[in-house]
């Protein structure tokens, strides 16, 4: 495929209502970088960050941070697709909390969301702010298909909420949620997913707080990110910086409320070494081998 094809398909949220449709395109632009680009740029301080630059037809574009740990070249990437759907089908497995499974499924999704995102980045500046629109959708509902194949009810959508005075419903207040996770009906969990927690740290927070305040119950809040980093510097002089606010994170998490689970695919290495931060925050593995089945 030409970019302007990788373009027009990435650009319509119909061609993606499956995770075999997620792989289809990844291949696609995995197999188009391996030669239609103008180059691979390195970033400055962290050198396993990799931007891709794209030749005319992508205005020379340069792409968001692509950490070359977790990106899937295109040969694995196509030798792993069956392994990786049979894990997350049969996610209850023993063998499933291998370390080498748990890394192909946070590496398999990472792959697939990325290839999007950096396509979506050959669009001319005039269509920025619809590129970040569509990847953000596009990542919640690849989120939504993962968890939906390893047979939980996720959905998205309006919860009504009952406000009481004096022991009497007053009124009702309606709140969006990314994911909604139900069993026999009941929502037993409430999760925010987002390509990055920049602007929308605080929000995750306070909607846990309200929620439950708001309901009189404990539901579960938690959060999917796929990464914290972002491009910066100028033209030559690439690298990446942090978008995470960890301070906002601790101060949230100590004196508001914390949320039961915070989930990475390419978790800062402060997320594991810090205190309070090691103790929140994981890789999305731990999400659906372990921690979603306590939640519902």
């Amino acid at each position: 495929m030409t970019l302007n094809e990788i373009l027009a398909f990435a650009t319509d949220k119909n061609n993606f209502k499956s995770i075999g449709n997620y792989a289809c395109f990844c291949l696609h632009y995995l197999e188009f970088v391996k030669k239609g680009l103008q180059a691979v740029i390195v970033s400055r301080n962290e050198h396993h960050y990799r931007f891709f630059q794209y030749k005319d037809d992508g205005t020379y574009n340069v792409t968001r941070p692509i950490n070359s740990l977790l990106m899937l070249p295109y040969e694995t990437f196509d030798l792993e697709r069956d392994a990786f759907l049979k894990l997350i089908r049969d996610i209850k497995a023993e063998d499933v909390r291998q370390e080498k499974n748990r890394a192909l499924i946070n590496n398999f999704i990472y792959t697939c969301q990325q290839s999007i995102g950096a396509a979506l980045d050959g669009l001319p500046a005039n269509r920025s702010n619809a590129a970040r629109k569509i990847n953000g959708d596009l990542f919640e509902n690849l989120v939504r298909l993962v968890l939906s194949e390893i047979g939980v009810d996720a959905s998205c959508g309006l919860s009504s909420l009952p406000v009481k005075i004096n022991g009497e419903e007053a009124f009702r207040m309606n709140y969006q949620h990314d994911l909604i996770l139900r069993s026999e009906g009941q929502i037993k969990a409430i999760g925010s997913v987002k390509t990055s927690s920049k602007d929308r740290l605080d929000k995750i927070f306070i909607d846990k707080f309200l929620y439950n305040r708001l309901t009189d119950s404990s539901t579960p809040h938690f959060a999917v990110f796929l990464n914290d980093v972002q491009r910066s510097g100028r033209e030559g002089r690439y690298g990446v910086s942090a978008t995470f606010l960890k301070g906002h994170f601790k101060g949230y998490t100590v004196k508001l409320n914390p949320l039961d689970g915070v989930y990475y695919f390419d978790i800062r290495p402060n997320m594991v070494s810090e205190d309070i931060l090691k103790d929140h925050i994981k890789t999305f593995d731990r999400l659906i081998i372990d921690d979603i089945w306590r939640f519902i």
